[in-house]
């Protein structure tokens, strides 16, 4: 008995050792690639502790009314570039999807076809999903829903409980440092919430975007069906910074190395800025110096400051927090107007 209880200590040492690794890995990945693999290369590392045939990970809005559910920005391992496209076909009858978005801090496992809708249960077959394995987690500046799904095919065992908890508190660790760099990315305040911005690679795929940004640009563009921007939004991406029109509003785009950083403001009637004057104001607020947003801009420092001296009469403000405040307020958000 003693000799059993001295080979499970060993079995859970050696367990918390890969785990740490793993974890400290995690770590590295967030410094050294930033945002832009960083989700795919992390599961990558904890596939050698959870083995797993395919992954699905991202954000998504939960089903209200007659609504169903959908994911707006995704990204998968072992999996072909149609299955989001394919999962939303049946997305109301995947009672999986339900569950676990209706349990948030929750890892729901589930194993079979026989218990799942015809449509639902076809879609799984065709993938080779017959063990899940899925956690989601409330993005209160976000809007949406963060979620992270694994897979097992029929010839693999399905996910025990000992790998749920490695999961759980994996997920813990990898949505934190994903937040800390979209934070850092944004330059957002969490209290105030990012719902109105989104992170963007050049070639249009998201990294990150807020629920009022999806749904503006769905209202604008209704064929659009999230995880790349529409190709109206990103013919302008290689331009940036520049500010375009989205309906009735401004979409403001501002690159951040790699990325661009997309920004939603709604437009009415009353003051008038122009295209740079905005975008430099936008910048200073998220937090750029005049020597930032001069370089961003490829502008003098001087011209910066007379841009925003500009910005602050025309919108009576005395801050950079009023000036924030004034750039987000629906009743005193400017025009664009062109150069």
């Amino acid at each position: 008995m003693e000799e059993g209880n001295q080979v499970d200590a060993q079995v859970s040492m050696a367990t918390l050792k890969a785990f740490n690794l793993c974890v400290l890995q995690l770590g590295r990945l967030a410094r050294d690639n930033g945002s832009s693999r960083f989700i795919d290369e992390g599961l990558q590392a904890f596939r050698s502790l959870v083995p797993f045939a395919s992954a699905w990970w991202g954000e998504m809005s939960a089903s209200g009314g007659n609504i169903p559910p959908r994911s707006w920005m995704h990204g998968r391992i072992d999996l072909p570039e149609s299955f989001a496209f394919e999962w939303h076909k049946g997305a109301d009858a995947d009672t999986f999807s339900h569950n676990t978005l209706s349990q948030p801090g929750v890892v729901v496992r589930e194993s079979g076809y026989d218990d799942l809708d015809e449509g639902v249960s076809a879609f799984a077959r065709r993938h080779d999903l017959l063990h899940a394995m899925c956690i989601t987690f409330e993005l209160p500046e976000s809007g949406l829903m963060f979620f992270v799904c694994l897979y097992r095919g029929q010839h693999e065992l399905a996910f025990d409980e000992g790998e749920a908890g490695l999961f759980s508190a994996f997920c813990d660790h990898l949505l934190q440092l994903w937040r800390f760099q979209v934070q850092d990315m944004i330059r957002f305040d969490t209290v105030n919430g990012a719902s109105d911005f989104g992170v963007a690679r050049l070639d249009g795929s998201l990294l990150y975007i807020g629920a009022s940004l999806c749904a503006a640009i769905q209202h604008e563009l209704p064929r659009w069906s999230g995880s790349t921007l529409p190709l109206e939004v990103v013919a302008q991406l290689a331009k940036a910074p520049c500010v375009m029109r989205l309906g009735r509003c401004a979409l403001t785009l501002t690159p951040n190395g790699d990325h661009v950083i997309l920004s939603l403001e709604t437009l009415s009637r009353g003051v008038v800025l122009a295209p740079r004057e905005r975008t430099a104001a936008m910048l200073f607020a998220a937090g750029h110096s005049y020597k930032e947003i001069a370089k961003i801009l490829v502008l003098s420092p001087a011209t910066v400051r007379t841009y925003l001296r500009n910005c602050y009469v025309q919108l009576g403000v005395k801050s950079k927090v009023e000036l924030g405040s004034a750039l987000r307020s629906p009743a005193a958000n400017p025009l664009v107007k062109s150069e």
